[in-house]
């Protein structure tokens, strides 16, 4: 469908700040992918709201022209969800960064969609409260794009996702109009649709303002370094661990290839080289529980095969335990020109199986895989290293990642756990999940976007973007036409 880029832009110009409407091809090459640059696309126009009423403006004028729009936050999102693979209004977020309303009574501050994660924490630590939800590019990625991902962390093993920590949204609809999802109470009589919206990525509307929860500091943290001679007895500690009823904030594991990455990263050895696999734990709590759980998890993993364990108290100490997994992506960076990150998720009693069909994989394909992950909750995060400038290897790239997910759902996991769908997996959803299902998905986005407006052709597969396959996958009742 051809679309009036120039009458959308006049009116666009008419109606926002004149700074906030980008149309100059310079201007919009820093949107052309997020965090997955295997594909590129650049936007034909682009604003930058900085309130809710300016976000209405450009989905109403969006709505009127018949255009589509995709909602685009920090641009660290790994799927392809923020990328303009059609052409469609990118809607840019990250001039939202206001803190709109603090309510430590109620444990909540509200905020708007391009506060960057951390900054909420930042603005409520000096009352000894915190926000939980801690994913490794929380120093950049944004509280919308989190919403729209429902994005993990390291702590989501005992404090759950970002879903469980979102009280409430205003949120701007396809067509422009404003509304409010769920409130400041944890708990209201009515359709969840304050969960349904999270994480939706952007194929709902756009939320303009967040309501968090805030949890109180806790007395006492301790973390735990561990260190083995292989990814078997890593894995073996983190069963071990939980099925002796401990309740970590947090565990990590970190292969032989993401632990030299790091140390070179620092300049320093802060890992030990020869590891096959560093396993991080961290206990929070009341400081007695704190501290005899860690003994237990000390003997769990001396059990289970640990060549050498520290333990740090000290806040500053447990930072720099932690320094190391939170750099793992961009210590990569700095050994390989490029690579490609999954998101698979398995049960933990099957973490060495598939980390050992991994390896056999990475041979097969001829491609180096770091592997770096959440391993309390079983989310894998294997990290595909090439070089884009290798001949027709990002074919070979998109296969192994493809055959990594095939093994995650042969054991009964799933094919995303933070990172979500986007366009990178949207042809995968199908392996996952029946053609009821998908119908059931396609009827509720048509609920809040009947003209498919919104983050067109991700997440579920289509004809136009997986083949004519997906047309049997998704098929409405009689009378209603997904494509």
């Amino acid at each position: 469908m051809s679309h009036d880029w120039s009458a959308l832009e006049r009116d666009l110009r008419r109606q926002l700040p004149v700074k906030s409407v980008l149309s100059r091809r310079q201007e919009l090459f820093s949107y052309d992918c997020d965090g997955l640059t295997l594909e590129r696309h650049c936007p034909p126009l682009a604003v930058l709201p900085e309130t809710t009423e300016q976000v209405a403006v450009a989905l109403r004028l969006c709505h009127q022209h018949n255009v589509p729009f995709v909602a685009r936050g920090s641009g660290t999102g790994l799927s392809g969800g923020a990328l303009v693979d059609e052409q469609a209004l990118l809607v840019v977020t990250s001039r939202m960064r206001r803190v709109l309303q603090v309510d430590l009574d109620n444990h909540c501050v509200t905020v708007q969609p391009g506060v960057i994660n951390s900054w909420v924490t930042r603005a409520v630590a000096g009352e000894g409260f915190y926000y939980a939800p801690d994913p490794s590019s929380q120093v950049v990625c944004s509280i919308g794009g989190n919403v729209a991902e429902n994005s993990g962390g390291v702590h989501c093993l005992k404090y759950g996702v970002t879903s469980n920590h979102v009280l409430g949204l205003e949120v701007v609809l396809p067509d422009g109009t404003v509304t409010t999802l769920a409130g400041s109470l944890a708990e209201v009589p009515e359709l969840d649709l304050r969960g349904a919206f999270i994480g939706s990525e952007g194929t709902l509307g756009i939320a303009t303002a967040i309501t968090l929860r805030l949890l109180r500091a806790p007395d006492c943290v301790n973390v735990l370094l561990a260190d083995f001679s292989t990814m078997e007895a890593a894995g073996e500690a983190v069963r071990a661990v939980t099925a002796a009823g401990l309740l970590p904030s947090g565990m990590e594991i970190m292969d032989n290839v993401t632990i030299n990455a790091v140390n070179d990263f620092f300049g320093y050895d802060e890992y030990p080289r020869d590891a096959a696999a560093v396993l991080l734990i961290e206990l929070d709590g009341q400081k007695e529980e704190v501290q005899a759980s860690a003994v237990q998890a000390e003997r769990l993993c001396q059990v289970a095969g640990a060549r050498g364990l520290r333990r740090a108290e000290d806040p500053t100490e447990c930072a720099v335990l932690w320094k190391g997994r939170k750099s793992a992506f961009s210590a990569v960076g700095k050994i390989t020109p490029t690579y490609y990150v999954q998101d698979g998720v398995v049960p933990r009693s099957s973490l060495p199986a598939v980390l050992t069909a991994i390896e056999r994989l990475s041979r097969e394909h001829g491609l180096p895989v770091a592997n770096v992950f959440h391993a309390g909750d079983g989310n894998l995060h294997p990290l595909i290293l090439y070089s884009a400038s290798e001949p027709k290897v990002e074919s070979r790239v998109k296969a192994l990642g493809a055959a990594i997910l095939q093994e995650c759902l042969a054991v009964g996991g799933s094919i995303s756990g933070e990172h979500g769908i986007g366009a990178d997996k949207r042809c995968y959803l199908d392996w996952m999940f029946a053609p009821d299902d998908l119908e059931t998905m396609a009827l509720l986005r048509r609920a809040f976007d009947p003209d498919q407006r919104a983050n067109p052709g991700k997440v579920l597969p289509t004809p136009k973007t997986c083949g004519e396959s997906a047309r049997r996958s998704v098929t409405l009742p009689s009378g209603v036409d997904l494509f």
